[in-house]
């Protein structure tokens, strides 16, 4: 059982720059802690060469030579307590000074150009669909807990993935993610396909949803069947059924199905990452689109994180809903599927509705 006033811990393997992460899975009361304190993370440069693995695993959207795939191969399966770990040696943070954020009024007009470039593919018919996102830099109050804001997020997002993660190679990251990639065990594996969003309605779920948000979980969801198909797997499903994440409500789908092989889910995550939730459709043209016209790098922001075992039970979540913490700084991310039918002011709302999964919990500390 890890306590929940451990978080002075946390704080100083994060300053040690130790590489850990620390998890709950939604509808557990568990949380679960790995650290490797021994040599580096594994680095990897193909999601493929996850076969055979395990470890905690922090993916980016796109893998490149400046954010490669991170291991951590934990030695460390306990919060070390005080006497049983140095706690005296701390690595000196030299944040910068060069620090620009940009307003409101900025960030809005630079969303808008993006979307008129996202959106004119989508209207010639080129593309069904494509996710546009965005970051948004706020400033860090020098008293911010890490170890705080990871406990109180677990707490209030019970639907959610909740983690807190730090390796050299990353940085340190948090979230409360809603989206499965690939989750089971032994013959027994599930994904989902989770698309189209709403606000809230007075804290409950809406009743019904438009043609956009249909037309866009459809959509993801087709993709997944093609995919399993070149597997061979038919999967059982259930939905789409309305889902609390966050701030937000989706639709979503739940695909069942059995593995073959486990051992080569390095095969699978392959196929089905990036999913059309984070990309869009066709997928390598959204991609490549994505990477050429964003305008910013995503880094691990709608990559997948989380524990990998084939011999036992994985559990991997698109990294949704998330913020890289900084030293003097939060930069929070979100985004939103696209189709021809989409408005500015609607996907907006959307991206500020998102990133209040992580502005709250920060705000709040």
């Amino acid at each position: 059982m890890i306590p929940r006033d451990s978080y002075e811990i946390i704080d100083t393997l994060i300053k040690q720059g130790r590489s850990f992460a620390i998890w709950r899975i939604p509808g557990e009361d568990r949380l679960h802690f790995r650290m490797q304190s021994a040599g580096s993370p594994c680095l990897l440069y193909d999601i493929k060469d996850l076969n055979e693995r395990s470890g905690f695993v922090i993916a980016p959207f796109q893998v490149t030579a400046e954010r490669p795939i991170v291991l951590i191969q934990p030695d460390c399966f306990e919060i070390p307590s005080e006497s049983d770990w140095d706690f005296s040696r701390e690595k000196n943070e030299f944040p910068s000074n060069e620090i620009e954020i940009p307003s409101e009024s900025e960030e809005k007009e630079r969303y808008a150009y993006h979307f008129s470039l996202f959106t004119n593919p989508l209207l010639k018919g080129s593309q069904d669909k494509l996710v546009l996102s965005r970051s948004k830099t706020i400033w860090k109050d020098p008293s911010f807990s890490p170890g705080k804001a990871f406990f109180a997020a677990e707490e209030r997002y019970i639907r959610s993935y909740v983690y807190l993660c730090h390796t050299p190679e990353t940085g340190t990251w948090m979230g409360g993610t809603p989206e499965i990639l690939l989750s089971g065990e032994k013959g027994d594996w599930q994904t989902v396909a989770l698309a189209g969003t709403q606000s809230l309605r007075d804290g409950k779920l809406p009743k019904s949803w438009d043609h956009k948000n249909w037309r866009e979980q459809q959509l993801v969801a087709s993709y997944i069947r093609r995919q399993l198909s070149t597997l061979g797997i038919t999967p059982e499903e259930k939905g789409p059924y309305s889902a609390r994440a966050g701030e937000v409500s989706h639709l979503k789908s739940d695909f069942f199905f059995s593995l073959p092989n486990p051992e080569k889910l390095g095969d699978v995550l392959q196929l089905l990452h990036p999913t059309p939730a984070v990309c869009g459709l066709p997928k390598e043209e959204a991609y490549h689109f994505i990477t050429e016209n964003e305008g910013y790098d995503r880094s691990y922001y709608s990559g997948f994180i989380g524990w990998l075992d084939p011999k036992g039970k994985t559990d991997l979540y698109v990294n949704l809903r998330c913020m890289n913490i900084l030293p003097q700084t939060f930069t929070l991310y979100a985004g939103g599927g696209l189709l021809a039918a989409s408005q500015l002011e609607d996907e907006w709302q959307e991206t500020e509705d998102k990133l209040d999964t992580m502005r709250r919990i920060v705000g709040n500390l």
